[in-house]
């Protein structure tokens, strides 16, 4: 596997991002931009984006707050978060660019393009399906749901794929409920995988620990996290073929 470390701007701000594929690998392959938690762009979405490239994508892992904007605090963290969402257009702005960075690799089929984001990150991915940027599918691991612009009901041509806990009070049944609605009103093609006792964050095997040193209900579930990821890889399989 290789990895680069690419430093790139928008909008005169400074971005850090990670690009992981398989040398060995000689034809074009499908990409995956990765979006990571409301942390950050840390040591987790890196080590992400390889066990895609090890998968056989290229992977990058792009960064949504601008470089060193990475924390362990979730005071710090929410901070973070509240900056990069209170200006959509900005937001769009920085997912493009790190779309178009992907595109451009000599590695990559541009036209076979997904996005994967983990909790801030999955409302991300999310919200770049519902305003149409060309993505084959996006896949939100314990991401919000909810929107923050009123729906369009314009129909959403990336495939989508969610996967929630089901004791996740930061998404909980009724924003889930309202999201369902909001995908069939707008033609989405959904599946939605809901883990019964899991709670938020359950990806990231640091979350057990950072729940229990804040008092946040965060916890890592290895059983769905697996599931999530084995469901990932046929989905991609699926859409990418």
């Amino acid at each position: 596997m290789e990895a680069e470390v690419i430093d790139y701007t928008v909008n005169g701000d400074t971005f850090c991002g990670y690009l992981a594929w398989d040398e060995n690998i000689s034809d074009k392959r499908p990409g995956v931009l990765l979006v990571h938690e409301w942390w950050g762009h840390n040591a987790f979405v890196r080590e992400q984006a390889e066990k895609l490239a090890n998968c056989g994508y290229l992977a990058f892992a792009v960064d949504m707050f601008g470089a060193g904007k990475q924390t362990d605090d979730p005071q710090e963290a929410q901070q973070f978060r509240d900056e990069a969402l209170k200006d959509p257009v900005a937001l769009e702005a920085r997912f493009r660019t790190a779309l178009s960075l992907l595109q451009q690799r000599p590695q990559v089929d541009p036209d076979q393009v997904a996005a994967q984001g983990y909790c801030f990150g999955g409302g991300v991915v999310l919200a770049m399906a519902r305003v149409g940027v060309d993505l084959r599918g996006v896949v939100s691991y314990h991401g919000a749901l909810a929107r923050s612009t009123p729906a369009q009901n314009k129909p959403i041509n990336a495939e989508i794929q969610v996967y929630t806990g089901g004791a996740d009070v930061m998404v909980p049944p009724d924003q889930v409920g309202q999201f369902v609605t909001e995908m069939q009103e707008s033609e989405a093609k959904l599946t939605l995988v809901s883990y019964p006792g899991v709670l938020h964050g359950f990806t990231n095997p640091c979350a057990t620990d950072r729940g229990e040193k804040f008092g946040l209900p965060l916890a890592y579930n290895r059983e769905a996290a697996e599931d999530a990821w084995r469901g990932t890889l046929a989905f991609y399989e699926k859409i990418f073929s």
